[in-house]
């Protein structure tokens, strides 16, 4: 099956929003995966992942609001996740089935276990890729040393590299899979003749409160009842050993997968990191 791009409105404070995703696998496929991205990532960063399951599943990668192909908010305090939680119940009864399935990296690990953990979800299994309960606000200053930044590039190449430098705990990935985070993550300013990352500069205004202290879910985490698997890159900021560990032994059943020469966040691009979340659903 080949990639349909697709697209929906979701109604917010300030008027109807539209959400791009991506879809994979058949139509009529009874079961569904829904792929959510981090922070300032796109839905196109699960290419590789959503072929391997679309013989198994349909598949939709949305572009939360402010990312990708979908639009920018014009009030820029819309950007928080209850609103993204809202975006992605509505992707979830576009999809009319009566479960799903949910992979979220970073952010979109955080909004799948907000959505697993209220009454009556429709999410059936969970797998959050590499955050958790407990994120330090070092890590998140971190985070915020580049995001919100507007830089500019000259070329389609000056964009990767940028990329190769501040995302090099992604791990080691070809220079394929590099290219092609390039070309999705770069959006064309035509009247200044440059390249420019493809995500509105203006989201991460309203989290800078949330970056200034640490960020605690463990109340979330407990409410959970469906299965989850847990990845973590080895060398990971954002989800520490200490944490994943003690998830395990808080909360629903859940399984730990480490992966190894990787810090935030695993792109699950590579096939051995793709099978385990395959084997893993399928199971």
């Amino acid at each position: 099956m080949s990639m349909r791009e697709r697209s929906y409105l979701s109604l917010g404070a300030h008027g109807f929003h539209r959400i791009a995703y991506a879809e994979w696998g058949a139509p009529d496929q009874a079961q569904v995966a829904i792929c959510v991205h981090g922070l300032t990532r796109n839905g196109r960063d699960f290419d590789c992942l959503a072929q391997a399951l679309e013989d198994r599943y349909r598949v939709a990668c949305p572009d939360l609001p402010g990312r990708g192909k979908s639009h920018w908010f014009t009030v820029r305090a819309d950007y928080k996740p209850p609103v993204y939680l809202s975006d992605m119940a509505a992707l979830i009864a576009r999809m009319d089935v009566p479960q799903v399935d949910w992979i979220g990296t970073s952010l979109g690990g955080i909004l799948g276990m907000t959505l697993a953990a209220q009454p009556n979800t429709p999410i059936r299994k969970l797998v959050v890729n590499d955050v958790g309960t407990f994120i330090d606000k070092a890590a998140l200053a971190r985070i915020s040393d580049y995001v919100g930044q507007d830089p500019s590039f000259r070329s389609l190449e000056a964009l990767e590299a940028y990329l190769r430098e501040v995302h090099a705990p992604f791990g080691a990935l070809t220079d394929a899979q590099w290219r092609h985070l390039a070309i999705h993550s770069a959006r064309r300013d035509e009247a200044a003749d440059v390249w420019r990352l493809h995500y509105d500069p203006g989201l991460v205004e309203p989290l800078k409160e949330w970056f200034s202290e640490d960020v605690d879910l463990w109340p979330v985490w407990e409410a959970i009842t469906c299965p989850v698997l847990i990845l973590r890159g080895a060398e990971s900021d954002i989800l520490l050993n200490e944490t994943a560990e003690e998830m395990l032994t808080r909360g629903p059943e859940a399984e730990l997968v480490v992966l190894p020469d990787i810090g935030h966040a695993p792109m699950l691009m590579d096939p051995a990191q793709i099978a385990v979340v395959r084997d893993w659903l399928l199971s």
